[in-house]
């Protein structure tokens, strides 16, 4: 019998197989842990990125360690689903961001977008189908792989890692790539559809800022010269009085109260602008009982003048209808309306005006004896800047969407309907009191 001095005991061939197999295996799930571990702490730093430009920084700096590699630069595909635009990278130049665009099939990148597959580049710079991008490629990189990041079906980016030297990228390192191209494409969608969200809402609220702005300054503007109206009025009516026979100085002094009537309903407009824009808008207006039947006479006397050239037909009941609301605002509404029959309604065709209690309701209806709004059109008119008629409108299109407006904000409503007689009619209706 022999021994070997000095060496351990030798396993059986078997053995040492199944030995060697267990710490692959064991080597192998470690590095998977390590995997998962790392894409759980990537998943949640993404997630809680507070903006857009945060998510980009965690992006290319979480990928650089991840693969090992010196840069990382991520692209964004365009919405109009042509051009890739750069949103992301370090170790290049930052200041090319949002600059450098690559068209769908251009360059590596643009490939990767077209094909939908990765590629993997040991040296970019023996591969004719790199683009060079001047003033963003500051420094020689050669190995590189580039990964498609794809929501729904659809490509919403591309994942560049690159390294200084040369580099053969193993097929675990691919996969690996996948996986978190896969895990963040949902991630930058959601993302990216936030920003211009966030983005649009800036907008708005600048253009809303100027709108407030600019409707402050005229509508304060105006008050001056309203004062120098109401005062060249009185002075007028002063002037005509004096002059005037004695029989006809009672129908002067009705004309200065019905112009000194109309300079207070512009100051009450003003008012109410201001309000808006001071924020208190259509949320002030009051819900408090009123004579609905006292509210029509007085804005019919108003508008008198207006429907000069139409029959009013109009017979107040001899009692009165109390409903809950707004009454300077609900005879602005009957004011809307009155307006555009004076606009739309067909020359010397009757006005009519009615009102009566439906349910727990108080309803007034205006209508003519023309042919009415189109019934396709009952619900569009409603809508600012529409105007049915375009060939004989003088109005804004603005007038019904107030009437809604107002209506709503003191409980109300305001619709159309046919009137019995070929046409149309608009309801208002307010809550009884």
């Amino acid at each position: 019998m022999t021994s070997s001095i000095g060496q351990g005991p030798k396993l059986p061939t078997k053995r040492a197989s199944r030995h060697r197999q267990r710490a692959s295996t064991g080597g192998l799930a470690s590095a998977r842990l390590e995997q998962l571990a790392f894409l759980h702490e990537f998943a949640r730093l993404a997630t809680q990125a507070r903006n857009w430009d945060e998510l980009m920084r965690t992006i290319v700096d979480r990928t650089t360690i991840a693969l090992g590699v010196e840069v990382c630069s991520f692209y964004v595909l365009d919405r109009d689903g042509e051009h890739l635009t750069l949103a992301a990278t370090n170790g290049l130049d930052r200041e090319q961001v949002g600059r450098v665009q690559l068209a769908m099939g251009e360059g590596i990148t643009g490939r990767v977008a077209e094909s939908r597959e990765a590629i993997s580049t040991p040296d970019v710079t023996t591969d004719p189908h790199f683009s060079w991008v001047r003033g963003f490629d500051i420094q020689e990189l050669h190995g590189m792989l580039s990964m498609p990041l794809v929501w729904n079906d659809r490509v919403v980016g591309v994942l560049n890692v690159q390294t200084a030297a040369v580099r053969e990228f193993a097929p675990e390192e691919m996969t690996f790539l996948g996986t978190i191209a896969a895990l963040l494409a949902g991630v930058v969608e959601k993302g990216r559809m936030q920003a211009e969200a966030e983005a649009q809402l800036d907008r708005l609220s600048q253009l809303d800022a100027a709108r407030a702005e600019l409707l402050a300054v005229v509508t304060h503007e105006l008050r001056t010269p309203l004062a120098v109206v109401r005062a060249y009025v009185d002075l007028l009516s002063d002037t005509a009085v004096a002059r005037a026979d004695p029989a006809d100085r009672d129908l002067v002094e009705t004309w200065r109260e019905g112009a000194t009537d109309q300079v207070t309903r512009l100051d009450r407009l003003v008012d109410s602008i201001l309000a808006t824009v001071r924020g208190e808008g259509l949320t002030g207006l009051r819900r408090e009982p009123f004579d609905v039947v006292g509210a029509i006479n007085n804005t019919v006397g108003t508008l008198a003048l207006l429907l000069r050239t139409r029959p009013v037909r109009w017979e107040a009941p001899d009692h009165a209808m109390v409903a809950r609301g707004d009454e300077a605002r609900f005879r602005q509404v009957l004011e809307h309306l009155l307006d555009n029959e004076a606009k739309y309604a067909p020359p010397e065709r009757a006005v009519s005006i009615g009102v009566w209690r439906v349910g727990d309701e108080i309803q007034v209806y205006i209508t003519d004896d023309g042919p009415g709004v189109p019934i396709e059109d009952w619900t569009a008119v409603f809508e600012p800047y529409v105007r049915v008629d375009q060939a004989r409108s003088r109005g804004s299109g603005i007038g019904l969407f107030a009437a809604r407006r107002l209506m709503e904000a003191m409980g109300g409503r305001v619709w159309i309907e046919k009137n019995g007689f070929g046409g149309s009619r608009f309801i208002v209706a307010l809550p009884a009191a």
